[in-house]
C-alpha cells in the first residue's frame, strides 16, 4: 500500500487551518476509496461529539452513528460498524499526546483488512496533530465544541489550559473544569519536562471575570518561574509576590503545586491553600496529609516549604478544588464527606480520562443536576511506572 498517511499529511499541511476536515475528506476518499468521512469534535463537558463537516446533519443521521463514535472516544480504540449494504464505518480516535479531541469516521465500501485499519489510524493521528496546531488559527473547531455561549471568564480559563489530558509512558493525566461554560477562578495547569511532571491546581478567590484575571496572573507567574528553571518553591514564591504587590493582600489564590519525579515515583508538593489530593490505591481512597501553608498572595515575601510523598505502581491521585469536596447542596452533608470517595472508588476500571468525568457527573447528581454553586476542578493522575502499548480494535 502506498504511503497514504504521508499523502494525507501533505494535504493537511497545504490546507488552510479552517479547512482541515475538507482536506482530510478529499485525501481519504482518494487514498482509501472511502465513500465519506466526518470529523466529530468533543464538547467542553465531554457530553457529546459534534460533526464538523455537516453541522446541520439531521438528528436521525447524527444519532445513528453517535453511540458508536462515543464508544470509540471512550475506549480510544478503532471501532468497526458493518452496515447492511456491505459498507463499513470505521471510527478512529482523534488524539494527540493523550489528549482526546474527537473521532474520525471513515466509511468504506467493504470490510477493511487490518492493514487498512492501521493506515486509517495513521491518518487519524495526522489529522489530530493538525487540528491541535490549527486551534490557535481558527475558531471553527472551538465553535463545534461549544453547546452554548461561554462567559468571558470561562473563555479566558479554557484558553489558559494546557490541554485536558496527556499520556506518558509513566503516567496518564486528565483534568476537567465545571461549570464548563461559566467557570471563573478555578483552574489547572501542567507541564512535562524530561523526568519531571509539574501539576498545579488553583482556586482563585472571587467570581466571574475578576477571579479569572487573578488566576491568569497566577498561572503565568508560575509558568514564568518554571520556564526559567525555577524550582517548585520558586514558582510558588514568584506567584505569591506577584499577586501581593498587585493586590496588597486583598486577593489571594489557594494553590496546590505538585512535581512528580517520573524516574523514582516521588512527588514534591507545596500546599498553599484549599485544593486537596487523595490517593486511590486498590479500593481505598485516602487523603494525602500535607501541611497547609498560606495561600499565594496573602502576605509579602511569603516563603514556602516542600513536602514529599511516594506513589506506588497502580496508584491513582485525584486533586480536587473546594468546589468539589466542600460542595454542600441544601439539606445535605458536604460532597467530600462520603459521596466523593464513593465516586472515586467507582472509577477503578476507568482510565484517568474517563475518571474525571465520572467524578464530575456524580457531583452534578449530588446537586440533583442543579447548577454548581462554586467552580470545581478535578485532576486525575494514574501512575503507571512504564509505558504500555495496545493497538487493538473494538468490534
Amino acid at each position: 500500500m502506498p504511503d497514504v498517511a504521508g499523502q494525507v499529511s501533505r494535504a493537511l499541511r497545504l490546507a488552510p487551518p479552517d479547512q482541515l476536515a475538507e482536506a482530510a475528506d478529499r485525501a481519504i476518499r482518494a487514498a482509501l476509496g472511502a465513500s465519506r468521512s466526518e470529523v466529530f469534535i468533543a464538547d467542553y463537558r465531554f457530553s457529546g461529539l459534534w460533526p464538523v463537516l455537516d453541522p446541520e446533519l439531521p438528528d436521525a443521521g447524527f444519532l445513528s452513528c453517535h453511540g458508536v463514535a462515543q464508544r470509540c472516544f471512550s475506549s480510544q480504540h478503532p471501532v468497526l460498524d458493518a452496515g447492511e449494504n456491505g459498507r463499513c464505518r470505521v471510527y478512529l480516535p482523534l488524539s494527540v499526546w493523550g489528549e482526546r479531541l474527537g473521532v474520525l469516521l471513515v466509511e468504506l465500501t467493504g470490510q477493511p483488512d487490518p492493514a487498512t485499519v492501521r493506515v486509517a489510524q495513521d491518518i487519524a493521528g495526522e489529522l489530530a496533530v493538525a487540528l491541535r496546531a490549527a486551534d490557535r488559527e481558527t475558531d471553527r473547531y472551538r465553535r463545534a465544541r461549544r453547546r452554548e455561549r461561554l462567559s468571558m471568564a470561562a473563555e479566558m480559563q479554557w484558553d489558559l489550559l494546557p490541554g485536558r489530558s496527556i499520556a506518558h509512558g509513566a503516567f496518564l493525566l486528565a483534568g476537567q473544569l465545571e461549570p464548563a461554560y461559566t467557570v471563573g477562578g478555578d483552574h489547572f495547569d501542567w507541564s512535562v519536562d524530561g523526568d519531571r511532571l509539574t501539576v498545579t491546581v488553583l482556586n482563585g478567590t472571587g467570581n466571574g471575570l475578576a477571579a479569572s484575571l487573578l488566576t491568569a496572573v497566577t498561572v503565568n507567574a508560575m509558568r514564568n518561574a518554571r520556564r526559567s528553571g525555577g524550582s517548585l518553591v520558586e514558582q510558588a514564591e514568584l506567584a505569591s509576590d506577584t499577586i501581593f504587590y498587585q493586590h496588597r493582600g486583598s486577593r489571594h489564590v489557594a494553590t496546590l503545586l505538585l512535581e512528580l519525579d517520573t524516574r523514582r515515583g516521588v512527588v514534591k508538593a507545596v500546599d498553599a491553600g484549599s485544593p486537596h489530593v487523595l490517593r486511590l490505591r486498590g479500593g481505598t481512597v485516602t487523603p494525602i496529609a500535607l501541611e497547609q501553608q498560606l495561600p499565594l498572595g496573602m502576605f509579602a515575601e511569603t516563603r514556602y516549604d516542600v513536602q514529599e510523598f511516594a506513589v506506588e505502581l497502580g496508584d491513582r491521585l485525584f486533586v480536587v478544588s473546594d468546589g468539589v469536596y466542600a460542595a454542600e447542596p441544601a439539606g445535605q452533608e458536604p460532597y467530600g464527606e462520603r459521596a466523593m470517595a464513593r465516586s472515586m472508588r467507582s472509577t477503578r476500571l476507568q482510565p484517568a480520562t474517563e475518571a474525571v468525568g465520572t467524578v464530575m457527573r456524580e457531583l452534578h447528581a449530588y446537586h440533583v443536576d442543579a447548577d454548581l454553586r462554586d467552580d470545581a476542578v478535578v485532576v486525575c493522575l494514574d501512575w503507571r511506572g512504564s509505558g504500555r502499548a495496545d493497538d487493538g480494535c473494538e468490534r
